[in-house]
């Protein structure tokens, strides 16, 4: 994760295509948010896990698997007794349909895209499609980490990718969206990528409806709309998310005062400061700050 709160990861443009496995356990992870163009899912295996995006926290017991909102400012939440292993499987979106693609392989995206009923995408168990994409993931986590790297190796991991993918399509099919309104999907993320880069060089700046409109290229009442689709919160509510996630930065890595930390990250008042940062991490900048450093283990 870079310093603005986008959690960018290098993939091979060839093979755009990543599996992490982390151990999780309570005060032991960071929870800065985070938001990026990959797309993901989440499986926790051995515990429950809570997972935060936008302003929706997901419940999640082991063996579900999450369809992550990657454009949504998004962490996974510290409960007492968290403690899980977690897969994360993530890709960029040409890595299953792209210009060029036969047209139907887009329907392998719908889970990610398909948001019109507002509902998030978790797949439970127990659930009829959870054995074969048990088999899948199975498979898919042996080619990965145990397969020589060579071409086969993409292949198969790409190939049991797609079975996921084909039986999580099939399970979400009551919600699934016409081409077009993926294509319009598409074209929304696009249109704020600018904003949405502008923001992360910016973000202490301060930013109105109307000059966000004009570098996304869109009127106001249109990028009100499009901008709610897309992040799943207001200008103003991710503004303060991107500017909260870089002050709990600073906190750990600076020795900065609280009321310099305000000031860099974009808060004239440091009491109003205290009051956000308290709603996002649970607890104020001082407590935060004497708290150990918690990095997430790789498992």
């Amino acid at each position: 994760m870079d310093d603005k709160g986008h959690y960018e990861v290098e993939l091979d443009r060839e093979f755009p295509f990543l599996i992490k496995l982390f151990r999780f356990s309570s005060q032991q992870h960071t929870r800065a948010q985070t938001w990026h163009e990959r797309l993901e899912l989440f499986i926790p295996l051995d515990g429950p896990a809570r997972f935060r995006m936008g302003n929706q926290e997901v419940p999640l017991d082991c063996g579900d698997m999450l369809v992550v909102d990657n454009l949504k400012l998004h962490h996974v939440v510290d409960f007492p007794g968290f403690n899980t292993r977690v897969v994360v499987i993530s890709f960029l979106p040409e890595f299953v349909y792209s210009l060029g693609s036969p047209s139907f392989d887009y329907a392998f995206l719908l889970p990610f895209y398909t948001k019109l009923e507002k509902l998030t995408h978790v797949l439970r168990l127990p659930d009829p499609t959870t054995d074969p994409i048990g088999l899948a993931l199975a498979s898919l986590l042996g080619c990965y980490f145990d397969c020589p790297p060579h071409h086969f190796k993409q292949i198969g991991c790409k190939a049991f990718l797609l079975e996921i993918l084909f039986h999580m399509a099939c399970r979400f099919q009551g919600s699934e969206l016409l081409k077009w309104e993926f294509v319009r999907q598409q074209q929304r993320t696009l249109q704020l990528k600018k904003l949405f880069d502008h923001i992360s060089r910016n973000y202490a700046e301060k930013l109105s409806v109307g000059e966000a409109a004009t570098l996304a290229g869109m009127s106001q009442p249109q990028f009100m709309k499009n901008f709610k689709k897309v992040s799943g919160m207001t200008l103003v509510a991710y503004l303060n998310h991107v500017r909260l996630t870089n002050a709990a930065r600073l906190l750990k890595e600076t020795s900065l005062s609280i009321a310099e930390i305000a000031s860099q990250v974009g808060f004239s008042d440091q009491s109003h400061f205290d009051k956000r940062f308290k709603r996002s991490f649970g607890t104020v900048p001082k407590e935060y700050r004497a708290a150990k450093p918690s990095v997430s283990r790789p498992n």
